[in-house]
């Protein structure tokens, strides 16, 4: 029966340090950590790896269910494969515990808060682009292979490969055979 800490941010600029710290003063033996984004459980090593380490009668402990996942669906799966493994769930900042019904329940209703906030989130993002894109400030990525599409046409009429009008240019292969099709 080991205490399995889990701590995530979303972006290489943030820090886990006070996760951890959290974490490790709740006795726990092993802590996993990583940078990734925390809507999907896709490219999450870490995770997989700590869901992997743990054992029947283990606790996986975070500091707030939004580190563990960000969808109602995914939280609510992961606790049912967790459960089904005969491993709980504690939560620190919400003082939910999985082995108890009150602790199940409360991390029902806060499961679905958090969905909420990020489809929230989500909606006022798309907003400001689109009032940014009515005022001209925003106006995406600058694309790069395509402005190079001149030079391209040109190095490929004096007989030079597509691999080699790539390293001239500075671009990738693909890039090349996309735009010249």
């Amino acid at each position: 029966m080991a205490l399995v800490g889990y701590a995530r941010v979303s972006t290489l600029d943030q820090d886990t340090t006070i996760q951890i710290e959290r974490i490790k003063a709740e006795k726990c033996k092993k802590v996993f950590s990583e940078k990734k984004s925390g809507t999907s459980k896709k490219q999450r090593t870490a995770l997989a790896e700590c869901l992997d380490y743990m054992r029947e009668g283990d606790t996986l402990v975070i500091t707030k269910i939004d580190r563990l996942a960000r969808s109602a669906r995914d939280l609510h799966n992961t606790v049912h494969d967790l459960e089904k493994r005969g491993i709980s769930l504690k939560v620190l900042d919400q003082s939910i515990d999985t082995s108890t019904p009150t602790g199940k329940a409360f991390l029902g209703m806060l499961a679905t808060f958090a969905e909420f906030e990020t489809n929230i989130r989500k909606e006022r993002q798309l907003e400001g682009i689109a009032k940014a894109k009515e005022k001209g400030v925003y106006k995406g990525r600058k694309a790069t292979a395509q402005a190079l599409k001149p030079k391209m046409l040109e190095l490929l009429q004096t007989g030079l490969s597509k691999p080699k009008i790539a390293k001239e240019l500075g671009c990738s292969v693909a890039s090349v055979y996309n735009v010249l099709k």
